[in-house]
């Protein structure tokens, strides 16, 4: 059973992580955001960058029968851009999670949205989903980085 405070605490710590990430993407060249890399499914740290936060959001609006909001990689052309696209994924989440008890996170869901992908699982099932699918495009974003000459610090969950 996963509880509230501790989902909180791993989503906080997710998102400590991609700030610690997102603060040296500000200091490269703004076109190595768009610098093609191949053997990654986004071929881009925008794009890598956008999937993580936009998954977020997917995510959080279908376990409450919402659309997903109209955004798309384009729209994000700035790691400026990206803390407040990611500030705005971190207070919907939490939002979210505060209108749950907890026995409504850990209830499998009894009906599923519409293009809902997977068996049904619980709220925080899915919310564990989407953090540890952050980690790994984070971690595909600091091998970007490397990729493009520009290490990234320690991003890990421990650190």
């Amino acid at each position: 059973m996963f509880t509230k405070a501790g989902l909180k605490f791993f989503h906080g710590a997710a998102h400590s992580s991609l700030d610690v990430l997102l603060a040296p993407l500000g200091t490269m060249p703004a076109e190595l955001l768009l610098a093609p890399l191949d053997g990654f499914a986004r071929r881009n740290i925008r794009d890598q960058m956008f999937h993580t936060i936009a998954c977020e959001m997917f995510w959080v609006n279908r376990l409450q029968f919402l659309p997903m909001p109209k955004v798309s990689a384009e729209d994000y052309q700035s790691v400026e851009s990206f803390v407040e696209f990611k500030s705005r994924a971190s207070r919907e989440t939490l939002d979210f999670i505060d209108r749950l008890s907890e026995e409504e996170l850990n209830r499998d869901l009894d009906r599923l949205p519409e293009q809902w992908l997977g068996p049904a699982r619980s709220p925080a099932f899915i919310l564990h989903h989407v953090l540890t699918h952050a980690y790994h495009h984070k971690g595909q974003v600091v091998a970007m980085c490397r990729l493009l000459g520009h290490p990234a610090p320690d991003t890990d969950f421990q650190r």
